[in-house]
């Protein structure tokens, strides 16, 4: 094969993007039809019933085990970004339940006709080395020969049962808060079509690589009635979700939504991803708009799909302050500002407002 490992730009041997690949929400429903019922388990405390980041089993000494695997196609060109993203975005699952990482294993799918397995080894040392940082070992793995490029984890992690956290047990009242901005479905659409300017790529791949774990100090937090981690169906989809489960409404005060830099001047030359349509399409029925909200705008922004995107957090109003003080202490000083409110159900589940 001609190609060297510099020259060779991942995005292009895939159809999709990184999180931007999960199968469409309605299209999910389809396929989940009649599978959702909960496992005759005493010890499986978040099974497929509820649409929750992992699965969470009872160990009977008080703590649990988290068991979770997300995996996609690329979403950066280059190979080892590619696998320190993709690590980091199955690592998150874990720490979005409020818990503690402990081992990793890979799953790699190979176009090995197509591209040299030189950039599969760096693939495999970018996962590695996100793992690494979060101080667990990636463990072994499993590959196939696919079509196109592959790459996530299986991760299992522990959580003392008091310190779980789901995402369908918030309260009426309680204030959310977002711990990345969003629009990194924008900017990677950018990159693949080309007109990426160059000094916004590493602020993406900084953003999509960067452990969620401050995830395990929330846990900690009483007063974190729930908790999720923002990704392929949205920022929209997650809260939906959330609000869906705890039978509940929420408002979104989208002028204080942190946004990327860059992302709405793309947005303004109708450089969108597919899949904000897929989500916009399940979700559209459910959200109402006030008067003077920038309907177009937010209807790129709200399901825009994120990739290892931050922690959407609800939390009660007394135990705001002890946030925003965690926050500021992990470097996530500027995301202590709400970004909502979980309210009562009304007619519509999300109410975007122009606070």
């Amino acid at each position: 094969m001609s190609h060297t490992t510099t020259d060779i730009l991942l995005t292009q041997y895939s159809h999709g993007a990184g999180c931007g690949c999960k199968i469409a929400p309605a299209v999910l429903e389809e396929i989940l039809k009649g599978h959702a019922a909960p496992i005759s388990n005493a010890q499986l405390l978040v099974g497929n019933e509820s649409k929750d980041d992992a699965a969470v089993y009872d160990l009977g000494n008080g703590t649990a085990l988290i068991s979770t695997t997300d995996f996609f196609m690329p979403i950066v060109d280059d190979a080892y970004d590619f696998g320190r993203i993709a690590a980091a975005n199955a690592i998150s699952d874990v720490y979005a339940m409020g818990g503690k990482p402990l081992v990793a294993i890979a799953i790699l799918g190979w176009p090995v006709e197509k591209l040299p397995t030189e950039v599969a080894q760096r693939v495999i040392a970018g996962g590695r080395a996100t793992c690494d940082a979060a101080g667990i070992p990636l463990a072994g793995g499993h590959s196939i020969d696919s079509t196109e490029p592959i790459f996530g984890l299986a991760v299992t992690g522990i959580v003392p049962i008091e310190n779980l956290k789901r995402n369908n047990t918030a309260q009426a009242g309680d204030v959310l808060f977002l711990t990345k901005p969003l629009g990194v479905g924008i900017l990677s659409t950018a990159q693949k079509r080309g007109v990426l300017n160059a000094d916004l790529l590493p602020v993406m791949i900084e953003q999509m690589s960067q452990l969620n774990t401050v995830g395990k100090a929330l846990g900690k937090i009483k007063g974190v009635h729930a908790m999720t981690d923002v990704t392929g169906f949205g920022l929209l989809g997650h809260l939906i979700e959330m609000a869906d489960g705890s039978g509940l409404g929420a408002e979104v005060y989208y002028n204080k939504l942190p946004i990327l830099d860059g992302a709405k001047e793309y947005l303004a030359q109708r450089i969108v991803p597919d899949a904000t349509y897929r989500n916009w399409n399940s979700y559209s029925q459910q959200v109402g708009f006030e008067a003077g909200v920038d309907v177009m705008q937010a209807f790129n922004i709200l399901p825009d799909p994120q990739t290892n995107g931050g922690l959407l957090i609800s939390i009660a109003p007394d135990s705001v302050d002890e946030v925003i003080a965690l926050l500021n202490a992990n470097g996530l000083a500027a995301f202590t500002e709400p970004i909502g409110r979980m309210v009562e159900k009304g007619e519509k589940t999300v109410w975007v407002v122009n606070m």
